[in-house]
């Protein structure tokens, strides 16, 4: 007999560099995290996600691995790993950590040696370098992009100091692609799954799980016209170079996220479309068919392993019933519903997510898994509210258009995150969420660091907003995100009354409405629950049943009448019997 804990667990996103720095230096490490446990099994959650800590030149806040099997120095090393681990299990908390399987950094040893080893070696074989096209092989094998803009391939200097083969990188030219149909690639991650199952964690999120396998033959691929790239702008437009030895850093990366939806402003406008938005054709390098073959080989790696370690997918495919594809029974557990995180706060829209989320998943035996915010990701308690297009990855600053009010794009996101912790499924929180935290637009210029900005001089903010550390106490240095000095993002004087402390136990803050919401729905198993939509609201309200849970949320202007019941939860005041605007309550059936 089985728990299957991830089918309802409530898991919460860990962001090192931001939690929390114990060590004084300005950016968060594991030790920070163990030290602030005690918080995360209060608020109610039952699994924390690691983003990565490996070893790492942090050219992409870590989606770079260098070595996957050890602890960058940023963070700490592998003994702080292991005591935070201990600590985290001691307090009933399961830990998932990320991997990144599509791309390492170019300083892996697998890569510098493949720079310094002639074409056709086995060290070449282990990524995927290629021979050019045109005279003197001096044009890119084929026409792909990188996610980020310019191409996708990059031209070494050979060890004699001529120009030579050219490498793939989806990403930036410092992640080099693995060649997935190369077995000594397969075994590695093997053995790099199997060194930290052996450690004790609980499961991978996995980065860019449509993506490692590519189309034989690599064909040329045009994205749709109104289509492209994520940081096209600002991109380079011909190869790039890379010394035999030394490897370079040309162009930005966006945290290992791949963006291949259409999503939607708080109004419902449609946004810009990225890479591939036709739910009939992929990219030659996304979601190809062969990927499922690895993960039905890693689900039977897990599976020899006590206490069910999961397998969740960051795998940005449309529409719904693709991404199911994933979660079939020998294959992950969970994947992240894009759907619903780029959903507006639209009554019809989200019953229609909500409804075809749980048909697909559903169709495959799997749970749906609802997320609203994440490092990638404009905060939801600014982004729900924004009335403007803002297509992922552009980020906020102070030039974007269409930014509200603090206040109504809390009480809305309020909203949005009792609604979404109603429904039947695990659910994803991200850190500071749950303290109300928005979106930084008034970064300094200067203090940016998202490779976004530069690449796109600065058309585009990119994620440092979603990412500024965390306040845990209101009058301590650095809001008590490290003991003293300035943390590697600046923080804003809002931090101060949002801080931890000065919400803990203040019956109307947004940490207590996480607290109540997590241990109601422990308490009334509604991740194990079923939905039943209710007749008879306004169509700006969406209305359920889930088991002995009746839950309402008005997304429109005018209140809504409750019905009858004890009202246990509410996301902000009510008027009696009568649910004001952008506001979520959960009744007693």
């Amino acid at each position: 007999m089985t728990s299957e804990w991830w089918r309802t667990a409530a898991i919460y996103q860990i962001y090192p560099r931001s939690f929390a720095d114990a060590n004084g230096d300005g950016m968060g490490d594991l030790a920070g995290i163990t030290s602030r446990l005690g918080d995360l099994q209060d608020l109610g959650i039952d699994a924390i996600w690691l983003s990565p800590f490996y070893t790492s030149p942090q050219r992409d806040a870590g989606y770079d691995v260098a070595d996957y099997c050890d602890v960058d120095p940023r963070f700490g090393t592998l003994a702080d790993f292991d005591a935070m681990l201990a600590e985290a299990h001691a307090r009933g908390i399961r830990v998932i950590i990320d991997l990144v399987p599509n791309h390492s950094s170019d300083e892996h040893e697998w890569f510098q040696a493949a720079l310094a080893a002639p074409a056709g070696s086995r060290e070449r074989g282990r990524y995927l370098f290629r021979d050019g096209g045109g005279p003197g092989g001096d044009e890119p094998p084929n026409n792909w992009e990188s996610v980020f803009g310019g191409p996708a391939w990059t031209r070494v200097i050979e060890s004699d100091g001529t120009l030579g083969q050219w490498y793939l990188h989806l990403f930036d030219s410092s992640q080099p692609d693995f060649d997935w149909t190369n077995e000594e690639v397969r075994e590695e991650f093997r053995r790099i799954l199997r060194f930290w199952l052996d450690r004790g964690v609980d499961g991978f999120r996995v980065d860019v799980a449509h993506g490692m396998v590519k189309a034989e033959g690599l064909p040329d691929y045009t994205p749709p016209a109104e289509g492209g790239s994520m940081g096209g702008a600002g991109g380079v437009s011909v190869g790039e170079t890379v010394g035999a030895t030394v490897g370079a850093t040309v162009g930005a990366t966006v945290g290992g996220t791949v963006f291949a939806t259409v999503g939607a402003d708080a109004t419902g406008v449609a946004l810009e479309p990225e890479i591939s938005t036709e739910p009939g054709a992929l990219a030659p390098y996304w979601g190809q068919e062969g990927v499922h073959e690895i993960y039905r080989d890693w689900r039977a790696l897990l599976d020899e392993y006590p206490g069910e370690r999961i397998l969740a997918a960051e795998a940005w495919v449309d529409p719904l019933p693709r991404v199911a594809k994933w979660v079939r029974p020998d294959e992950m557990h969970q994947a992240f519903n894009f759907a619903y995180l780029e959903t507006p706060w639209n009554a019809a829209a989200l019953r229609q997510v909500i409804d075809d989320s749980l048909e697909a998943f559903a169709a495959v035996g799997a749970p749906s898994t609802w997320v609203l915010s994440n490092h990638d990701v404009v905060r939801h308690a600014t982004r729900l509210s924004v009335t403007e297009a803002n297509p992922q990855g552009h980020g906020l600053g102070p030039r974007s258009k269409g930014l509200p009010e603090y206040a109504p794009g809390l009480r809305r996101a309020r909203a949005a995150t009792a609604l979404m912790l109603s429904l039947p499924g695990s659910s994803y929180l991200y850190q500071g969420e749950e303290l109300g935290l928005p979106e930084v637009i008034h970064l300094p210029d200067d203090a940016r660091q998202d490779p976004t900005w530069f690449r796109t001089d600065g058309e585009r903010y990119g994620r440092d907003g979603c990412r500024v550390p965390i306040p845990w106490e209101a009058d301590a240095p650095t809001y008590g995100f490290g003991p003293d000095g300035d943390p590697w993002l600046p923080q804003p004087e809002q931090w101060g009354e949002l801080a931890r402390d000065r919400q803990r136990g203040v019956p109307a803050s947004t940490l207590s409405l996480y607290r109540d919401a997590l241990r109601l729905r422990r308490q009334h198993d509604l991740g194990a629950g079923s939905l039943e939509w209710l007749p008879g609201f306004p169509s700006d309200a969406v209305a359920l049943r889930n088991g002995d849970v009746v839950v309402v949320a008005n997304t429109g202007a005018e209140p809504v009448e409750l019905p009858d019941g004890e009202v246990m939860l509410a996301s902000g005041p009510l008027e009696g019997r009568s649910l004001p605007h952008d506001t979520t309550a959960w009744l007693r059936a």
